[in-house]
């Protein structure tokens, strides 16, 4: 007889800023795949989980949109496990035909292959116009010229289909070459990443709804040196496939604890980039107590550690020491008694 509750954490890897782990298609994967395999639930958000053609579905693991998360770990919303999500797909207006027949067929392949619950798809009254940008640090971010044509879109498939979460595929500018280049080599920052937080947050709040982006781009030409982290994003013309299976089980949002769902009070620890701790979820789940377990080889083009925002916070040099302290943490163990001690920041 099991008597413990069951042992929740979060990973926490902000998207756009260059990290060294999650800062590629899906290359946090591994982490999260083996932290699943140490705690009881794992809440985390697609900058981690969607690796382009690649994907791994857990029960085990939860794929929360970014914003959703903020509001989950402020106590704002809860989380209420399905077994599956209507998915919806909205495609902009603005991708050519024969980019937008293979994200038809990507759709029609999730169906046929994978057995999802597709109710339809719905092309945006207008293309949505997005652009991106790079801030001073080097992080990206973007805008979108009419975010009244993507929620009109939104609106649509749920009165048409009654869906009960969105994929959105906007056409996205080619980014700076340079930049392009720097990423293909392991050494940039992801070009599209900010812009692709801005539409997913943009529905979400609009909707409260589970939403996630998939970018539509023109092919790149092949490069035998492409740096294996960046690789899952050269194997077709779509980055859908790993979006829609996340979003097909994705825990739905609830705004009154009345009608169930978990809430901010499960959640035992929080796994986050040293260099990366100013997130609002973070800092929430900080204010709240919860063990915040920092890792140092997860460096970003961002400098907020812990210890600048007056976050105590247990510092570990890799992933694999985070995963230890989880699992002490989840018996009962006091982890600075576990060989190497790890050093305490608050």
């Amino acid at each position: 007889m099991v008597c413990q509750r069951p042992y929740t954490a979060a990973l926490v890897i902000p998207t756009g800023i260059g990290a060294a782990v999650g800062g590629y298609a899906g290359d946090a994967l591994p982490v999260a795949r083996a932290m699943a395999a140490v705690v009881d639930c794992l809440i985390t958000h697609p900058n981690v989980l969607n690796g382009a053609m690649l994907y791994w579905p857990s029960e085990r693991v939860w794929y929360v949109e970014g914003y959703a998360l903020n509001q989950f770990a402020a106590g704002v919303w809860g989380l209420q496990p399905v077994h599956q999500q209507r998915l919806g797909v909205v495609l902009d207006s603005g991708i050519e035909p024969d980019l937008l027949l293979r994200h038809q067929q990507a759709i029609q392949a999730a169906q046929a292959t994978l057995g999802l619950n597709i109710a339809g798809w719905v092309l945006t009254d207008q293309p949505l116009g997005v652009t991106l940008q790079t801030t001073a640090s080097g992080s990206s971010w973007g805008t979108i010229a009419q975010p009244a044509s993507l929620l009109r879109a939104v609106a649509d498939l749920k009165e048409r289909y009654r869906v009960t979460a969105v994929a959105v595929v906007a056409r996205f500018p080619d980014a700076d070459p340079v930049m392009v280049q720097m990423y293909r080599q392991g050494q940039g920052v992801d070009p599209l990443a900010g812009a692709e937080a801005i539409l997913s947050h943009l529905v979400v709040q609009a909707f409260q709804l589970p939403c996630a982006h998939a970018p539509a781009l023109s092919p790149l030409p092949l490069d035998a040196t492409v740096d294996p982290r960046a690789t899952a994003e050269e194997l077709g013309y779509t980055f859908l496939p790993s979006v829609l299976v996340g979003l097909s089980r994705a825990p739905g949002y609830v705004a009154q604890r009345a009608v169930g769902g978990v809430w901010t009070e499960a959640v035992d620890a929080v796994v986050v980039p040293a260099t990366a701790c100013g997130g609002p979820a973070v800092l929430h789940w900080a204010a709240q107590g919860k063990l915040i377990i920092a890792v140092e080889e997860n460096v970003s083009r961002m400098a907020v550690p812990p210890a600048a925002l007056g976050i105590p916070a247990v510092s570990v040099r890799s992933y694999l020491e985070a995963i230890g302290v989880l699992a002490a943490h989840k018996a009962g163990v006091d982890w600075r008694w576990c060989g190497r001690r790890c050093h305490d920041d608050g």
